[in-house]
């Protein structure tokens, strides 16, 4: 018997109100939809992830919708979608509101002072991270470094992604083996509502250019910011600091750094800053905007693939445009910490908080605990 709609809204609407980490929120899917609900079994629940890592978006998002989908079809899976992602857009838009109605009192600049020597810190973790885990060879760590440069001197990220993603898939040639021949049966459900969820993306942004410009702008941005996504969410911080900060100006880069910081301490994938900077432009409105836009090409993207799942994992085509993927993350996220550097005044204080932050981090101290002790230290130092 398929669950009800709401009861999947519930429950995923439960799980994102601890969403913390991203990724290291799938086991707790996984116990929830596969042990406690039986809502699919282990085959199919370890098809959807490793289809998911392979897509644009955020990947625990993205495995909402696909349990959802398995429980009860397309309305199951906006219902998971939804419940999963808005625990974290309540909160960011809370915390938005708060920080733009109260950034000028002493304290509070203080507080965000100490967050954006925590942000600086998490980049670089992160970049360490990930070229430890990608970086596996000379050519990938050149390509990594080219990326780097170009978004330095101020290149558009999704070029250097593209390219580098087009140079993997004939550098790595020989590195995966052809996968075995797939032919499960093909399943057009789920292509119908790729189709019902890309036409009310279209709509929505035809609606907002009729209305509000502006508003029709900011969805289209963040529909792009989504659209190369690849890796998770981490990739889409480069894209989101050149279209905002460095392409339109919407956000000084104090701003968009103190947006990723509240990104850090919602529930849910980071890319829920896009939030933060609808709340900026167009308040609560342009909070919803952004945070609809800039999730909705994931859902098209995970329910076109589902059908073809079993032979998307098993290309090698496709595997070598996500190690390019992730190779040119590498060196974007570098690019952004050395950006992030640059641009905060140091001292001594400063410089100690941030080392702290750095060590904390790579000894694996939550991020959030890091976050709100960042936040905490600002406040009493600065």
């Amino acid at each position: 018997m398929h669950p009800s709609t709401p009861r999947i809204f519930v429950r995923f609407f439960r799980l994102g109100l601890t969403a913390f980490g991203g990724p290291a929120m799938i086991p707790y899917i996984r116990a929830a939809a596969v042990e406690k609900e039986r809502w699919l079994d282990e085959e199919s629940f370890r098809l959807g992830m490793s289809v998911t890592q392979l897509l644009p978006g955020a990947t625990a998002m993205q495995m909402a919708a696909y349990v959802g989908f398995r429980a009860r079809g397309g309305a199951g899976a906006l219902a998971a979608y939804t419940g999963f992602g808005l625990p974290a857009f309540l909160l960011m838009l809370a915390l938005s509101a708060l920080y733009f109605s109260a950034r000028d009192v002493p304290a509070v600049t203080a507080a965000f002072k100490g967050l954006q020597l925590v942000v600086t810190a998490l980049i670089l973790h992160a970049a360490i991270d990930f070229a430890r885990r990608y970086l596996d060879s000379l050519a990938a760590r050149l390509l990594a470094c080219a990326a780097g440069v170009w978004l330095g001197l101020k290149g558009d990220p999704i070029l250097a992604l593209v390219a580098v993603c087009a140079l993997s898939v004939l550098v790595f040639r020989r590195d995966q083996p052809p996968g075995p021949a797939r032919t499960a049966p093909l399943d057009t459900a789920p292509l119908r509502f790729a189709g019902l969820v890309a036409l009310a993306l279209a709509a929505l942004v035809g609606v907002l250019f009729i209305l509000d410009p502006a508003l029709a702008r900011l969805g289209l941005l963040m529909v792009k910011i989504d659209c190369f996504a690849f890796g998770g969410g981490y990739v889409s911080l480069p894209l989101m600091l050149h279209e905002i900060v460095e392409v339109r100006g919407w956000l000084t880069n104090a701003q968009f750094m103190d947006g990723l910081a509240l990104g850090q301490v919602t529930p849910g994938p980071i890319v829920m800053t896009g939030a933060f900077v609808g709340y900026a432009l167009a308040g609560t409105v342009g909070a919803l905007v952004a945070a609809v836009t800039v999730f909705s090409p994931s859902l098209v993207f995970l329910c076109a693939a589902m059908p073809f799942a079993d032979r998307l994992i098993a290309s090698p085509v496709a595997q070598r445009v996500l190690k390019g993927s992730l190779i040119s993350l590498v060196g974007l996220l570098a690019a952004v910490a050395v950006r992030f550097f640059i641009s905060v005044e140091w001292g001594m204080a400063e410089g100690a908080v941030a080392a702290l932050a750095f060590l904390a981090l790579r000894l694996r101290v939550d991020i959030l605990w890091v976050v709100l002790a960042g936040a905490a230290t600002g406040a009493l130092l600065f």
